[in-house]
């Protein structure tokens, strides 16, 4: 009787794994997509491949990367190219009936050895207490080691293991342990050394016992994998903790859920959000339902990338899998919400998260009070500082300092004032060196030099240290109000006390060098600045020189610049444009103001579209935008001249200035305007808009071109 034929279970799978509408944040899922199998089932006289070799490992267990490369490209993709595909003429794929599909995770944490009496378990105790209260020597470490009956068994070892509580006395007990060679090692032992080594940060020795482990072939379990990866979290070692989890897929060991979220954590940190997706779906697929943890990891990773649909997709899974945030994950949620600059979900989340009956915490009201102040909500602000005072919600010193420096945002010094007051009567948030920054910022802004000089005096009186910053805040305030000599007095004090002026501080004092109305004063000014930047003030003597080329100016101003932080370089340069205006030297000004557009300082300066074109000075100076007023009207000038096309709409845009305490740059600019007789004028819709039509600019032209300063 002839032998039967081998048979083949060909399973072709027909229909698409993703809808073409669905993005990566959608509610489908790929454990709701419907799929249609179609069974053929063929008789082949063929011998079946042989399976691969025990040799190829990789081949058997790939690596997570090339398990997660088919997802990446199906699952994460929101491109109508990368969609898949039905085949007409799909491959074989064997599949055994009688083994389930590999599962992404272990459901079930790894299970515990049984509990068994010890009747020696009072005098391990005491050993284990007279072994953390004894010298760190090894002399008297043997000493108390000589109390533990011998021989030493798994289960005496284990109790004093857990009873240790310095890592340093853990491994030295761990190392006497195995030399005493009494009983085999097994995974437990080294779990708990490292569980003890991991509370003190000490990855490297965790990564030793690890490869010990490999090498007298002591079998890693769940729980081993999991301190190593945390352990390196943990110390911000990512691409080992990525290193550790490879190798663990790669032994064919299934993470349980406490890894996976540990795991997910890391590969947020380091950015790979696609990978972390891929991982989250794959797990879902599986029927792993996520903890609060989980979704904690994923609204912090969105928050960083102020991905505010990826914050809407965490809410909707949890929603939608009847997982109740708990205060950490609203409280990460929030700060995302800060980041991704949504102000108004913000308060919508905080509300839910009172109304859920969650109390929230100082992390909490810090995150909220941020986004308000960031978002100008000065009034929202306010009546959540009197809601926290009427439920005694908690305070400390960062929910403290950052409201009073959301007062300093939005200028409200009476509130500020009162925040200061209740600091000081309170017991455990007294005024710290922020505190008083805040108020000098506040008083600064106001340009209230009596009560600025009361601040700092009473700082001195305190033994409070002032810090750049206040420093800062301070000088800003003397030099608004002219008094030089007051100035100077308190940046020599600064210095004495160790302040480092930095890049902000010699702003301010290029500042006040532009609003010296003398020599004398500015010489004064000019001694400070010397202190702090000897470079910044030789370009300025430099600069002011009439004989000075254009060349020699702009390679010392690129010096200059780059020397100096990006957040400061604008400034510096609005600054000397208003030293040269200053000295009447409208040239020099001009140049000043050609590099600066050069060098990528005024972006979005010029705006045009077919109707209209703007002038946006916002972000400059007075004397660097009446500087780039004239530049303008100069080049309108001579397009009108040459009959080129123009817009029908010319706009000029100073904005209104939030701070109550801003400076009016717009009242500026109408008073030059006015003497230049430029045919702008001020908008009635809008605040802060000067325009003109293009029949303005022409008829203007026409009639006072001898008397229109046009820079060649």
């Amino acid at each position: 009787m002839a032998s039967p034929l081998p048979t083949t279970l060909d399973i072709y799978f027909n229909g698409h794994t993703s809808d073409a509408k669905r993005t990566r944040f959608s509610n489908g899922s790929l454990r709701h997509s419907h799929r249609k199998f179609f069974i053929h089932c063929t008789i082949s006289k063929s011998t079946p491949e042989a399976p691969p070799s025990s040799d190829e490992p990789d081949a058997k267990n790939p690596s997570l990367s090339e398990q997660l490369r088919p997802l990446v490209n199906t699952t994460l993709s929101t491109s109508s190219t990368h969609q898949s595909h039905v085949l007409s003429k799909p491959k074989s794929t064997w599949f055994n009936p009688t083994k389930p599909k590999r599962s992404v995770l272990s459901h079930q944490r790894h299970k515990r050895s049984t509990y068994t009496y010890n009747p020696q378990i009072r005098d391990l105790r005491l050993i284990a207490q007279n072994l953390n209260d004894c010298d760190a020597s090894e002399s008297d470490f043997l000493a108390v080691l000589e109390e533990i009956p011998t021989p030493v068994t798994k289960e005496n070892a284990l109790l004093i293991l857990n009873g240790l509580k310095p890592w340093q006395k853990t491994l030295l007990f761990f190392n006497w342990v195995k030399k005493q060679n009494s009983f085999p090692m097994e995974p437990i032992l080294y779990n708990v050394t490292m569980k003890s080594l991991r509370f003190g940060r000490q990855f490297q020795l965790i990564e030793d016992l690890a490869h010990e482990m490999i090498e007298k072939d002591i079998k890693m379990d769940n729980i081993t994998y999991s301190t190593i990866i945390s352990c390196a979290k943990k110390c911000y070692l990512f691409d080992k903790a990525v290193h550790w989890f490879e190798r663990m897929y790669k032994t064919g060991l299934m993470p349980d859920e406490v890894t996976y979220s540990a795991i997910l954590d890391v590969y947020a940190r380091l950015g790979k959000v696609e990978e972390v997706l891929s991982l989250y779906e794959r797990a879902r697929a599986t029927g792993w339902k996520p903890d609060p943890i989980t979704f904690s990891v994923l609204g912090k990773m969105f928050g960083a990338a102020g991905d505010y649909d990826g914050i809407r997709y965490v809410l909707q899974e949890m929603k939608s899998l009847g997982v109740q945030p708990n205060l950490v994950v609203y409280n990460t949620l929030l700060e995302a919400m800060g980041k991704a600059g949504k102000p108004g979900f913000a308060r919508s989340l905080f509300e839910e998260m009172l109304d859920s009956g969650i109390t929230p915490n100082e992390k909490t009201l810090t995150a909220v009070v941020k986004i308000y102040g960031k978002a100008r909500w000065a009034k929202d602000a306010l009546e959540l500082w009197e809601r926290m005072r009427q439920n005694n919600w908690p305070v400390d010193f960062i929910l403290y300092n950052t409201l009073l420096n959301m007062c300093a945002d939005v200028g409200l010094v009476e509130e500020a004032e009162t925040l200061f007051s209740d600091m000081k009567q309170s017991e455990h948030c007294q005024p710290d060196s922020w505190s008083y920054t805040a108020m000098l910022n506040i008083y600064g802004s106001e340009g209230n030099v009596d009560k600025a000089m009361e601040v700092f005096e009473e700082m001195s009186e305190l033994g409070i240290d002032l810090n750049v910053m206040g420093c800062t805040c301070l000088i800003q305030c003397l030099g608004k109000a002219l008094e030089f000599d007051d100035l100077v007095k308190v940046f020599e004090t600064s210095v004495e006390r160790g302040i480092k002026p930095d890049d902000r501080l010699c702003g301010s004092l290029l500042s006040v060098v532009s609003l010296s109305q003398n020599s004398n004063d500015e010489e004064k000014v000019l001694a400070c600045l010397q202190q702090a930047n000897t470079k910044l003030v030789a370009f300025i003597k430099l600069m002011v020189e009439e004989k000075t080329s254009f060349e020699t100016v702009k390679e010392q101003f690129k010096s200059i610049m780059s020397e100096s932080s990006v957040e400061v370089r604008r400034p510096f340069c609005n600054c000397l444009i208003d030293i040269c205006r200053n000295k009447d030297m409208q040239d020099r000004a001009h140049e000043l103001l050609y590099l600066g557009t050069l060098y990528g300082l005024y972006p979005g300066l010029h705006n045009k579209t077919a109707e209209e074109w703007c002038l946006d000075v916002r972000s400059l100076s007075v004397g660097a935008a009446q500087t780039a007023m004239e530049e303008w009207m100069g080049t309108l000038t001579r397009m009108v001249q040459r009959e080129e096309e123009l817009p029908g709409l010319l706009i000029a845009q100073t904005g209104t200035g939030v701070h109550k305490f801003s400076q009016g740059l717009g009242m500026s600019l109408a008073s030059h305007l006015k003497k230049m007789e430029a045919p702008f004028r001020q908008s009635e819709d809008k605040a802060g808009y000067f325009v003109a039509t293009r029949d303005d600019l022409v008829s203007w032209v026409k009639s006072k071109v001898p008397s229109v300063a046009v820079t060649n």
